[in-house]
């Protein structure tokens, strides 16, 4: 059978149990239109330039998964080229469970949510951790975030990558994005507001 893009999720294991639970024609026909891409589509590189999270996956020499928030500035998850991603690594609970993960296991997965828009970008590949490379740590650094400094760079290599459907994912949305849904009727309120001041100074100013 033709080794696919996509098989690095839908393992032998996966694929029965496709075919026992009746998804496999389905899914089969969708990879068959459109496996699953490598490259970084104009979709994803907007999407993570505006991304200030995302859960990181790692296993370590035992299986056992793990999974970590990393957080930061907007953009803070650079795209070094179309197949490569990386980030900096700030100092934090200093439990270092992905690092030393990595160290028995190079396999990586990172989710990345899109509440507002109802999407999840999901992203397979392989990772290494770089230190003492000044150059690399200033090009994924940046010098507005004041929260920390960069101690390693986390470099990811896409193996695949996948976004799909909204379903059970319930919008959200950030501070900034509240504000500007709702400017209109902020400047609304204030012209209600104003015209409310204006009425009560002209009942006051009223003679008995």
């Amino acid at each position: 059978m033709t080794e696919r893009i996509s098989d690095i999720a839908f393992t032998d294991s996966v694929k029965s149990a496709q075919r026992r639970l009746g998804s496999r024609r389905s899914v089969e026909t969708m990879i068959q239109e459109r496996d699953w891409p490598q490259k970084i589509d104009p979709a994803l590189a907007e999407f993570i330039a505006q991304s200030d999270s995302f859960y990181l996956a790692t296993a370590g020499a035992d299986g056992q998964p793990y999974i970590q928030h990393r957080g930061g500035p907007k953009g803070f998850l650079k795209i070094l080229d179309e197949r490569t991603l990386a980030f900096a690594d700030y100092a934090g609970n200093r439990q270092f469970i992905s690092t030393g993960n990595l160290a028995d296991n190079d396999r990586v997965f990172i989710f990345l949510m899109d509440y507002a828009n109802r999407r999840r970008f999901k992203l397979w590949g392989r990772a290494e951790i770089v230190e003492d490379d000044a150059e690399l740590t200033a090009r994924v650094s940046d010098p507005a975030y004041r929260q920390g400094r960069a101690q390693r760079v986390f470099v990811f290599r896409i193996k695949a990558w996948d976004v799909n459907c909204p379903a059970h994912i319930t919008r959200r949305f950030d501070e900034a994005e509240v504000a500007a849904l709702t400017e209109s009727l902020r400047a609304r309120i204030g012209e209600l507001e104003a015209e409310k001041a204006a009425m009560r100074a002209r009942l006051e100013r009223k003679p008995e």
